[in-house]
């Protein structure tokens, strides 16, 4: 019999109490995964998963999610879902009930989530809205209305006005970023989910890291799991979490497997840095976590725990 050990990133001990819970009472470790990060996405104080969200640049809020067993490496996973509090249902849903597809997008998503019988929802809360409106203030009206430009069509000064804003508006102060959840049950089995709104005002249909498999998340029950938050441009093209499982696989243990994953993936060029963090853990129980500034955090629980305990993240500096 396997130790129960949850981890996840920052914010995540909205939910993994209560994915312990379940664990103890001899549930799975999808079915802990998937109710943890249910209870992160209904956090109303959370303005980077589910409700609350904060919305793309065009005042939408898009969400994406993906979900991953390590013992047959299925995923499910969905992205720019909108109207939807639960995506890591729907990619749930995705990896059990239409095991030839992996991975829906926009109306394909909503369109299958309708058919499951999913509630639909207004996710843009007024909290999230005033945040957003704000943003707004601060850029200029030319850039927003088209004044004083060219003549050209009004789809193409909207979709530079949408470039403007990206560029412009960053996220509000506080915490913030997607959450991971990785679970191992008494089976041994692992599974790893994330769910996000994504970066704040991004472009519309932006998808990030955490629904592609390799890059936000990764699950191989002989290794072991991880999964990624920040900046999701540099984890898709390092394929980060993959790299992690890789690492762990060498015999890295799971705080140098990140370490040097996030070492991998600052290498590369970029214009547009932000900070990158990874967690991972292995099927024996060990776990770690790495990021790219000091005093970051990851969340534990094992069976014995009586609350969610905060663990060091080894910074990249």
């Amino acid at each position: 019999m396997s130790e129960l050990v949850i981890i996840g990133s920052e914010r995540s001990e909205a939910g993994i109490p209560a994915a312990m819970e379940i664990l103890r009472r001899g549930g799975s470790a999808l079915d802990a995964v998937e109710r943890g990060l249910q209870l992160c996405e209904d956090n109303l104080a959370d303005h980077y998963v589910g409700t609350g969200g904060l919305p793309n640049a065009r005042g939408i809020v898009e969400l994406d999610a993906s979900i991953m067993v390590g013992s047959t490496r299925a995923f499910g996973a969905v992205a720019a879902v909108k109207d939807f509090p639960n995506p890591i249902s729907i990619a749930r849903a995705v990896l059990e009930k239409l095991p030839q597809h992996a991975f829906l997008v926009g109306e394909g998503a909503e369109a299958f989530a309708d058919y499951l019988g999913f509630t639909r929802a207004e996710l843009l809360t007024p909290e999230a809205k005033e945040l957003w409106l704000a943003q707004l203030k601060t850029v200029p009206s030319e850039s927003i209305e088209g004044e004083n430009t060219k003549a050209t069509t009004g789809d193409e000064r909207y979709r530079m006005a949408a470039l403007e804003l990206v560029t412009r508006m960053s996220p509000h102060d506080g915490p913030w970023g997607t959450i991971n959840i990785i679970a191992m049950d008494k089976s041994g089995e692992i599974v790893c989910g994330v769910s996000t709104s994504g970066y704040p005002y991004k472009h519309p249909g932006r998808v990030g890291d955490s629904a592609v498999p390799g890059a936000g998340n990764y699950s191989d029950i002989r290794y072991g799991a991880a999964a990624c938050t920040g900046r999701g441009e540099l984890a898709l093209r390092s394929g980060t979490s993959r790299t992690v499982v890789e690492n762990m696989r060498s015999g890295m243990t799971p705080e140098d497997a990140c370490f040097a994953a996030l070492q991998e993936a600052r290498a590369l060029p970029d214009d547009f840095r932000a900070e990158l963090r990874c967690l991972a853990l292995t099927p024996d129980g060990r776990h770690g976590g790495a990021a790219g500034m000091e005093g970051s955090t990851y969340t534990l629980m094992t069976e014995n725990s009586t609350e969610p305990e905060f663990r060091p993240r080894k910074a990249l500096i």
